[in-house]
């Protein structure tokens, strides 16, 4: 039986995935909300819930599990402009941009991606080989990030 990683119902949301070939190192973040700086507070009690504290927490344990973020592959997954707003708060997207501008920063670079459209998504990422599943609706999309 293969360890495999899964978050399920992203609409909005964005699903990180990221993967060390060197050390088998997988990890994942399904967050809610791009920035942490509106709400700091609730921020320190759910850091995961955010682009920008998820991101140092999911690094922080990857290169504790002995990953070295030069090394990292990343997927994307999600984003999804969900019951239909009419683009009025369109989270979907902010979370994106939030992502790629975090990613940026770092110096990290998208290997895979699977965002946008208006259904939700469940993402999975192989601890063995990195390999990223994606099932949207009936559609099932796989990559090698």
């Amino acid at each position: 039986m293969e360890d495999v990683l899964t978050t399920y119902s992203l609409g909005s949301c964005i699903g990180v995935s990221m993967y060390d070939r060197v050390r088998q190192v997988a990890g994942l973040l399904h967050f809610q909300l791009p920035t942490s700086a509106n709400d700091p507070k609730r921020a320190s009690e759910k850091p995961l819930m955010y682009a920008d504290t998820g991101m140092e927490v999911l690094l922080q344990m990857m290169v504790d599990l002995g990953a070295e973020v030069r090394r990292l592959r990343v997927g994307l997954c999600g984003g999804a402009r969900m019951l239909n707003d009419s683009n009025l708060f369109d989270i979907g997207r902010k979370n994106h941009a939030s992502i790629r501008k975090i990613l940026w920063k770092k110096g990290m670079f998208i290997a895979g991606e699977h965002v946008g459209g208006e259904l939700p998504r469940t993402m999975q990422i192989n601890v063995a080989d990195g390999a990223v599943t994606v099932k949207c609706d009936r559609e099932l999309i796989s990559f090698q990030p």
